[in-house]
Parts: structure tokens; sequence; C-alpha cells
């Protein structure tokens, strides 16, 4: 395989290395089964020969991933899909150890838009996806680039919202595998990881108090679930809001309050958006909340909480803190932003646990080889996660952690496979 170049890549500062590839090393420690499927890919070479497209979350965890597909044999793109958790020194080792890198932390919209541009234009076979941003960009402005696609693989819930949009129209035109589908996904990622990662954000940032408050997580999904649960572990009162009923008569049943957000709005001290949807918080949400409030979102777009409607509502907006907005309203009360409304656990903190991102990131590098294996036969189309991999993640890390389960006998296995 021919290394890129410097030239070939894009980032902020190749001074920023050394730190990079220390955190990297830091995270691959604690990523097991990667490693172990790591070990298999240098083995048997799935991607030998194929160009791999990635656009996610780029920060150490992510960084360890594009170096596994890349010991899988294959040449290996890696850009940002989000602005705020690109770190650049993790950017600069990667482009040392032979990936192409289209990223910066924080660029102008245009700019950002370009470097996945970039990313996509080195034609690649496969691709991971976060968000469907690629998706999403191939099939709309650049079609293109879908010319000899074989495949990929989806990350997020948002994500596969766009691809079952597309698919439903019928214009998806590659088969992609919905990660964030699986069950060592949502059980573990989705409820386990991003409550930990959220109040990780929130804490590092504002270095406020979590016991004694109320804290408002606008949906009940597997996020919602693990953001209430973690609020509720570090003392806080927790209201949940929900438009699903069944969603929110679990959320009854798990012990939190359930109302309206009009309702919830005025009773907060923090809220956590986390439904994958638009205007979850709007304007009349914030006619009534508290002085000093505080937002954030743990969704994948910064649309949940309306920006704009707030900004109107404001007559000064300042930086308070890094990663903190004031938007002062016209009767004196404060109304704080964390992250520009993006991701709160990714722009102010660094992401998941590593344990958790390696069942995730291991799903996402079996997944991307059963999409190369079997792409012809899959054809076009959202693509479940075969149980069978799911439960080699699982059970490599049970392995990692030194566990043993039973195992059925063949006679419990002939039992439950008969009617009588």
């Amino acid at each position: 395989m021919t290394l890129p170049s410097l030239q070939n890549s894009i980032v902020a500062d190749m001074a920023l290395a050394p730190e990079g590839h220390r955190k990297i090393e830091w995270v691959s420690s604690h990523m097991p089964v990667l490693n172990r499927i790591r070990e298999e890919f240098e083995r048997d070479l799935p991607f030998k020969g194929l160009k791999v497209t990635i656009c996610l979350h780029l920060e150490a965890k992510t960084a360890y991933l594009a170096k596994v597909v890349q010991a899988g044999g294959a040449e290996v793109t890696i850009t940002g899909s989000n602005p705020l958790s690109t770190q650049d020194d993790v950017c600069a080792a990667l482009v040392e150890d032979g990936i192409t890198v289209f990223a910066k932390y924080n660029p102008e919209p245009a700019e950002y838009k370009s470097l996945v541009l970039h990313a996509l234009e080195t034609r690649p076979d496969l691709i991971i996806d976060d968000g469907g941003d690629l998706i999403t960009l191939m099939h709309g402005e650049r079609p293109d680039l879908l010319e000899g696609i074989r495949g990929g693989a989806e990350e997020t819930t948002t994500g596969i919202i766009r691809l079952k949009a597309l698919q439903k129209e019928g214009t998806l035109k590659l088969p992609m595998v919905a990660v964030n589908d699986a069950y060592c996904k949502h059980l573990f990622d989705n409820r386990y990881g991003t409550g930990q990662s959220v109040f990780d954000g929130i804490i590092r940032t504002t270095n406020l108090m979590i016991a004694g408050t109320t804290v408002v997580v606008v949906g009940y999904g597997w996020c919602g679930k693990g953001v209430a649960m973690r609020a509720k572990g570090l003392g806080a009162n927790v209201i949940v809001t929900e438009v699903d009923a069944i969603k929110a008569v679990e959320a009854h049943m798990d012990g939190f309050h359930v109302m309206p957000m009009i309702k919830a709005a005025a009773l907060g001290d923090f809220f956590i958006t986390v439904t994958g949807n638009k205007d979850v918080i709007v304007g009349e949400h914030y006619d009534v909340m508290k002085n000093g409030a505080i937002v954030c979102n743990a969704g994948h777009f910064d649309v949940e909480a309306n920006k704009p409607d707030l900004a109107a509502r404001a007559v000064s907006i300042r930086t308070a803190r890094k990663n903190i907005e004031e938007y002062k309203m016209q009767d004196g009360r404060r109304i704080y932003l964390l992250a520009e409304g993006r991701l709160v656990n990714l722009g102010a903190a660094d992401g998941h646990p590593a344990e958790i991102m390696d069942m995730t990131f291991a799903l996402q590098a079996v997944g991307l080889r059963y999409v190369n294996e079997n792409y012809e036969q899959l054809g076009a189309g959202v693509i479940s996660v075969p149980y069978e991999l799911d439960e080699q993640v699982a059970r490599y890390r049970l392995e990692s952690l030194g566990i043993d389960i039973d195992v059925l006998s063949g006679a419990q296995k002939s039992y439950l496979d008969s009617w009588s």
C-alpha cells in the first residue's frame, strides 16, 4: 500500500501529532475487542486493495477504528462528522500513520462541507458514515460519487432515519448496515455510553452540581434512557418529555416524572435533548425557563433546541466560558447553551468511554467486512447487522473480561426447537 503524503491531507497542525499518538495509544489499550479483530484483519486482509472513507467524530477512539480498518489492507481516508468534535492532534497523528485526513476543529460551514467532499472524492469502495452525512451528500448534490461504492455501515439513529427515508422513496443506491440498531450498539453505546458522556460534557464545561437540580430529558429512546438513568444516579430530579405513548409509560414506570415540554420548561435547571428531531425546544419554552437554565443537545444535529428562536429573544449574547454561550433575555433572565447546541458529549468532552466504543467500533469493523463480502447479494437497502456478528462482539467482550457463561446442551436446543 502506498502511504499518502502530507500534501494529500488537510489538517490544522502536524506539530500536534505526538499528543495525538499518545491519545490513540491510550484508548487502544482499553479496546480489547477491536484489538482482537485487528489481529484477524492483519491475518485475513479483508480490505486488501480497497479504499475506505470514514466520516465519524474524529477523536482517538475513531482514529483507532481507522487504523484497524487500515490493518485489514484498506487505503483509508477519514473526515469529521461534527466540526466541534474533531481533535487536531489526533488528525495529525493519523496522517503520520499513513491515513489521509480531511478534518479540522471548528471550520466554517463551507470549509467543513469541502472537507467531507474531499474525503468522498477519493472514490471509496466502502464507507462508514455517521448521521448520513456521506450518504446525503452523494444522493443529493453529488450522485456521480456513488459509482463504484459497494456499500457501508451507519453509526447513528439520525443516520438510520435518513437511510430509511431514502429507502422508502426507492432512491437508496447502496447496501448500508444499520450498526446503530444492533443490540451491542443501542443497549450499551446509546444507553451507557451516552448516559456517561453527556454528563462528562456538562460537568466538565459548567463545573456545576447535578445533585438536587431538575434535569429535563427530552426523548426516551435508548439514549434518553441512559441520560435519565445517570441523572438520577447523580442525585437529580428527572423529568422526561415524550411524543411516544409507549415510551412515556416506560419512563413513568422507571420512576420519572412525565409531562409536556411546556410544563417542564418552567421547572428544569438542565435540558438535554436526545430525540433526533428538530424544534423540540422552541421560543415558547425559552419564554418560561428559569434564570440560569442550561440547554444542551445529545442528538446528532444542532437543530433540536431552536437556536434562532433563542437568539431572537436575547438582548445580548456572549461567551460566558469555553463552550458556554449566555443569552440574556429582555427581562434579565440568562439562558445558557452548551457547545453551540451540537453534541455536548463530543463538542465539550471526549465522547463515549473507550470500553463502550470498543464494542460499537468492533461492530463497524465486522459490519463493513460483511458488506464487502456480500454486497452483490445484499442489494441496495438498509441491512440489519446479522445476529451472529452482534453475538460475536459480545462474546469477545466477555472473554476480555474473563467472564464465562453457560452453553445450551443438545437436549436443551432440541427442546427449544420443538413444538410439543
